[in-house]
């Protein structure tokens, strides 16, 4: 459903804003009232990584007027795989200082108010406090969840999205929207408790470019609240499916509601199976010694740095492709962090192969 623009209108424009904004102006239902309406809007956008950075890139080209980024982290190399407003030389700096730098190259006369704290209970609603809403670009739950609730304390619409892997969740929550809007928060799509577990992009990964897609998604949604063009995606989640080039749209509506059960999928990336069962560094030592084959599936930049004596290495990828490669009918499967084995070990259970997995992966065990 279409809601009223969430900003009023800014008087007027710049001569220079009009221009480098042209574009906007002759879109039907945005037009230049809806160019002063962004000019007036101030977001707050709550991470500056692989979320965060396309958002403050379209925001600021877009020309909202005021952008808060909260982050509290600095540029790491292995960063600049999908975080596009940072460059090598920012390596080691504020990811503030790239926000300020990118967004103010493109849009000269958007203030960009930097807050380099990391986000949580304590400090959660004086950060979002004053702003018409809120973007999360998060990579944690405990994190999200946070923010969630300080929106909802606050009463502030929050866009947010996931992804992982080749995966990604877009939606709008707002716990006070419009009279005779439905009210729907994060606890909607996942209940208290029910994402704990769900592993990092550091864990299993995650497409750079797809980064770009959900990020210019969460800008587009962010630009129809404060507007009023188009449908939000309240009550709606997309599901993005980034192998297939699929995306499909789950109603969302909240859990309290008889009327409107809520519809929780699966989260973004394949969901961890818990059937294997796991075993100690002690445990796999015993096993190995008695015939069963110790399998590695991590990447061999990874395997580089060093694996557990007698590993047989495979990728992951190419095991999943063929099973047959682990070579053994009892096997325990390792990784980094236990993700990647978990997944490993569920393919060979299903062919017949007595899997089990190094609990926590090597980074557990590397003392």
């Amino acid at each position: 459903m279409t809601l009223p623009p969430l900003v009023d209108p800014a008087e007027t424009l710049s001569n220079r804003e009009r221009e480098r904004t042209a574009r906007h102006a002759v879109l039907a239902g945005l037009g230049d009232q809806g160019q002063r309406r962004l000019a007036a809007a101030r977001v707050a956008v709550v991470g500056a990584g692989g979320l965060g950075s396309p958002v403050i890139l379209a925001l600021a080209a877009a020309g909202v007027g005021t952008i808060t980024v909260i982050d509290d982290d600095v540029v790491e190399y292995a960063n600049l795989q999908r975080q596009v407003i940072h460059r090598v030389d920012d390596v080691g700096a504020p990811k503030v200082a790239s926000a300020v730098r990118a967004a103010t190259a493109l849009s000269p006369e958007t203030r960009i108010e930097t807050r380099r704290e990391r986000l949580d209970a304590d400090n959660a609603s004086r950060l979002l406090a004053g702003s018409d809403l809120v973007i999360d670009g998060t990579d944690t739950f405990e994190t999200r969840t946070v923010v969630a609730a300080a929106c909802a304390a606050l009463g502030l619409p929050l866009v947010w999205g996931v992804i992982q892997e080749f995966h990604a969740q877009v939606t709008v929550f707002w716990t006070a929207p419009p009279a005779g809007v439905p009210a729907v928060g994060l606890d909607d799509l996942y209940p208290a408790g029910s994402a704990d577990d769900l592993p990092t992009c550091a864990e299993v990964g995650v497409l750079g470019s797809l980064c770009m897609t959900v990020g210019g998604m969460l800008a587009t949604e962010a630009i129809k609240l404060i507007t009023g063009v188009g449908e939000p995606l309240l009550g709606r989640l997309a599901v993005v499916d980034a192998l297939t080039g699929a995306q499909r749209e789950v109603p969302l509506r909240a859990a309290s509601s008889a009327a409107s059960p809520a519809a929780v999928p699966p989260p973004p990336a394949e969901p961890r199976r818990t059937a294997a069962p796991e075993v100690d560094l002690e445990q796999l030592r015993a096993q190995q010694s008695v015939g069963a084959v110790v399998l590695d599936v991590r990447e061999p930049h990874e395997t580089a740095t060093g694996v557990l004596p007698g590993s047989v290495l495979v990728p992951l990828g190419e095991l999943l492709a063929d099973p047959s490669l682990a070579g053994a009918d009892r096997v325990v499967v390792v990784c980094a962090h236990g993700i990647r084995a978990h997944r490993a070990a569920d393919a060979l259970r299903g062919r017949g192969v007595a899997a089990s997995v190094l609990a926590g992966g090597l980074a557990r065990w590397q003392s």
